[in-house]
C-alpha cells in the first residue's frame, strides 16, 4: 500500500466515523423536526383538530426532553478528558539537538513536526494528541506528574496553551542504548505519522472517538453518588453504543494511517532501520529484565534506582558478555549514544525512574523518608543488604509465632539467638516414624494456621491435612512444615503491608499533581510486573536471606548486584549462583544435605547468630 492509498484509506474511514457522528445528532433532532413541522402545521392551519393539537403538545415534550438528554450527552463527551499518557515531557531547553534532529527528520519527510517531545520509561515511541483543552490551563501540564524527582521542574512543558500538534513519545531505554542514527531510524515511521494526523477529517474522527472513550470511562468512575450514577448510565450506554458502531472503522483508519507512515519512512535511513530494530528486540529484553531483577527489589525496599535508563546499558552489555548471540552489539557503544542529545541526561534518567516507578510498582510521585532514590553504587549496601536481613529477622518472628525453640550448641553460648542452625533444623526431615505411621520429629504449632486460611494452603489442625498416606511420611512432614512456615510468612507480610511498613502498602499515597487523573480509580499500579508471590516462593526468599546473612557475618562474603539476575551473593569476588536449588531442595524436600555441603565449603557456621534489622 503505497503513501496516497494509505492516506486515502485512513480519510475515507474518518468519513466513516463522522458519518455515524452525524447520524447520531440526526436521531437527536429528529423529535425536534417532526415538533417543528406539527407547530407550523398548526399555525398555518393545515393540521387543525383535537388530534392534532395533542400529538403537537406531545411530540413537542418528547422534542425538548430528546434535546435535553443529547446536550447532556454532548456536554459530558466534549468535557470528558481524554486519557493521557504519564511521561516526563522534555522542552527544547532541556534538548535543543534532540529537537533538532526531530525537525530534520520532519523535513525530510515532507510533514509537519511534533509540537513536542516527552519520555515514557517503556521501549515504546508513538503520536499522542493533546490538544484537548482538558490538557491544558488551568491543570497541569503534560508529564509534571513525577515532579517530585529532584530539579525535575525544569524539565516541566510551559503552560502557554495546549499543543495543537501531537506529541512524540519516545522510549526512554532508546535514548541510552541507541545511537543517534539508529534512534533517527527508528522514529521515521512515528514522525511520519504526523502527516495523516493534521488531515482535518482524521484529526475529528480521532477526537470524536477519544470524546467517546473519555465519556465511558467518567460514567464509569464509582466516585458518584447513586441520582448521578442512574443519569451517567444512560449517558455511558449511549457513548458504548455509539463507540461500538465506530471501532470497525476507527482501527481501519488507523492502520490506513500507520501503512502511510511506515510507506514514506522508506525513503529515510532504510538500511540503519533494519539493524536498528534488532537494537529495539534487544532493549525491551534488557528493560524487562532489569525492571524485574533489579528494580522490583529496591522498590519493595522503598528505595527506587535513580539511574534506570543507564542500567539498562550496563545489563545488556552484561548480556553481550555471556551470550554469543549478543556479540557484536557492544561495539556499538563506541559510537556516539542518543541520550548526548540531551542536555542533562542524569536529571532526565532520574526523572523516568521515579515514573517506572510510579507505573510498575505504585510508589510514591515524590521522594520521602520512606521512598528515596538510591544509585548504583549503593544499591548493594542500601537495597541487597537491607533486604536479606530484613526478610531474615521476618522469618525469625514467624518461628518465634511458631513456637519453634532455638538449636543448642553446648560449644556455642550464644546460639540462642537468630541462627541459620534454627531455620535448617526446623525444615530438615528425619525419617523415623512412630507407631501409628506418623513423623515422630518435633510437632508443628498450628498458631497461624488461622490467620490465613485464605492461601490456598492446607495447615496443620485441618480437615485433611493428613490425607498423606499415599506418600511417603519423609514428604508429609516437609509438606506440612513447609505449608505452617510460609502461612506465617503470607499472614506477616500482609500484617507489614496493612501497616504500611513496606513500600508497597503505600501505594497510591503520592501527593504529586496527577493523583486526580491516576489515584482516583485506584488503577495504580498500571502495569504490575509480576504476580503476587506464593507462600512458597516467600520461604524460599527468606530460607536463602537467612543463609546469604550467615554467610556474610561468618565468611567474609558480600552483597552484591548483577545486572541480570539482580541480588546476588558474592564470595571471593564471584558471584554465588548455585545457592538457590540447594535452598529449594531443603525447603520442598526437607533434605538439608546439599546446603550443609554448600555452607562447609564455604566455611559459613550456620550455628553463629546473624544481624538482623
Amino acid at each position: 500500500m503505497g503513501v496516497e492509498a494509505g492516506a486515502q484509506a485512513a480519510r475515507s474511514r474518518a468519513l466513516a466515523v463522522l458519518r455515524i457522528r452525524s447520524r447520531a445528532l440526526a436521531v437527536a433532532l429528529l423529535p425536534a423536526a417532526v415538533a417543528v413541522v406539527l407547530l407550523v402545521g398548526g399555525a398555518t392551519g393545515h393540521l387543525r383538530g383535537t388530534r392534532w393539537g395533542t400529538a403537537r403538545w406531545v411530540m413537542t415534550g418528547i422534542a425538548v426532553v430528546v434535546l435535553l438528554c443529547a446536550a447532556g450527552i454532548a456536554l459530558v463527551i466534549a468535557r470528558a478528558r481524554p486519557a493521557m499518557s504519564p511521561t516526563v515531557p522534555i522542552v527544547e531547553d532541556a534538548a535543543p539537538d534532540l529537537y533538532r534532529m526531530v525537525r530534520d527528520l520532519a523535513d525530510r519527510l515532507d510533514v509537519p513536526a511534533p509540537s513536542a517531545i516527552a519520555l515514557t520509561p517503556d521501549c515504546d515511541s508513538w503520536l499522542e494528541d493533546r490538544t484537548h483543552p482538558a490538557h491544558g490551563p488551568p491543570g497541569p501540564p503534560p508529564g509534571e506528574e513525577i515532579s517530585g524527582a529532584r530539579g525535575i521542574r525544569g524539565l516541566s512543558a510551559p503552560r502557554h496553551r495546549a499543543a495543537t500538534a501531537p506529541v512524540l513519545v519516545i522510549g526512554s531505554p532508546f535514548l541510552w542504548w541507541m545511537r543517534v542514527g539508529e534512534l533517527r531510524a527508528v522514529l521515521a515511521p512515528v514522525v511520519a505519522g504526523t502527516g495523516p494526523s493534521a488531515h482535518p477529517d482524521i484529526a475529528a474522527a480521532r477526537r470524536f472517538v477519544r470524546g467517546l472513550d473519555a465519556a465511558v470511562a467518567v460514567t464509569s468512575a464509582p466516585a458518584h453518588g447513586p441520582v448521578v450514577r442512574t443519569v451517567l448510565a444512560g449517558v455511558g450506554w449511549v457513548a458504548r453504543l455509539l463507540l461500538r458502531s465506530c471501532r470497525g472503522h476507527a482501527e481501519e483508519m488507523e492502520r490506513g494511517v500507520a501503512a502511510a507512515a511506515a510507506e514514506r519512512a522508506q525513503a529515510v535511513d532504510y538500511g540503519v532501520r533494519i539493524v536498528a530494530q534488532e537494537q529495539v528486540g534487544l532493549a525491551y529484553a534488557g528493560w524487562d529484565r532489569l525492571l524485574t531483577r533489579v528494580a522490583l527489589p529496591a522498590w519493595r525496599m522503598g528505595r527506587w534506582p535513580s539511574r534506570l535508563d543507564a542500567g539498562v546499558v550496563a545489563a545488556l552489555t552484561e548480556l553481550s558478555r555471556r551470550d554469543r548471540l549478543a556479540e557484536g552489539f557492544t561495539s556499538r557503544l563506541g559510537e556516539r549514544p542518543a541520550c548526548d542529545l540531551l542536555e542533562e541526561p542524569g536529571l532526565v534518567d532520574e526523572a523516568a525512574s521515579l515514573l517506572a516507578a510510579r507505573l510498575f510498582h505504585g510508589g510514591p510521585a515524590e521522594s520521602g523518608p520512606n521512598w528515596a532514590p538510591v544509585d548504583w553504587q549503593e544499591y548493594p549496601d542500601e537495597v541487597v543488604d537491607r533486604k536479606w536481613r530484613t526478610d531474615a529477622a521476618r522469618l525469625h518472628r514467624v518461628l518465634d509465632a511458631l513456637g519453634v525453640h532455638h538449636a543448642h550448641h553446648g560449644t556455642t553460648p550464644e546460639a540462642s539467638g537468630p541462627t541459620l542452625e534454627r531455620v535448617l533444623e526446623y525444615l530438615t526431615v528425619r525419617p523415623a516414624v512412630g507407631a501409628s505411621g506418623t513423623p515422630t520429629g518435633e510437632g508443628v504449632s498450628a498458631s497461624v494456621t488461622g490467620e490465613n486460611r485464605s492461601d490456598g494452603i492446607r495447615h496443620p489442625g485441618e480437615d485433611g491435612a493428613g490425607d498423606t498416606a499415599d506418600v511417603p511420611d519423609d514428604d508429609a512432614v516437609a509438606s506440612v512444615r513447609t505449608a505452617a512456615l510460609a502461612a506465617g510468612l503470607s499472614a506477616e507480610m500482609a500484617r507489614d503491608e496493612a501497616a504500611g511498613a513496606m513500600p508497597g502498602g503505600a501505594r497510591g499515597q503520592g501527593q504529586g499533581p496527577d493523583r486526580a487523573v491516576w489515584d482516583a480509580a485506584a488503577m495504580l499500579p498500571l502495569f504490575p510486573l509480576q504476580p503476587p508471590r506464593t507462600g512458597r516462593e516467600l520461604l524460599v526468599d527468606h530460607v536463602a536471606a537467612v543463609v546469604c546473612c550467615a554467610a556474610m557475618d561468618t565468611a567474609g562474603a558480600a552483597p552484591g548486584l548483577d545486572w541480570l539476575d539482580g541480588p546476588s551473593l558474592l564470595v571471593r569476588g564471584e558471584r554465588a549462583a548455585d545457592l538457590s536449588p540447594r535452598v529449594r531442595t531443603l525447603v520442598e524436600e526437607g533434605d538439608p544435605t546439599p546446603l550443609r555441603t554448600w555452607l562447609r565449603n564455604l566455611g559459613v557456621r550456620p550455628e553463629k547468630p546473624v544481624r538482623l534489622v
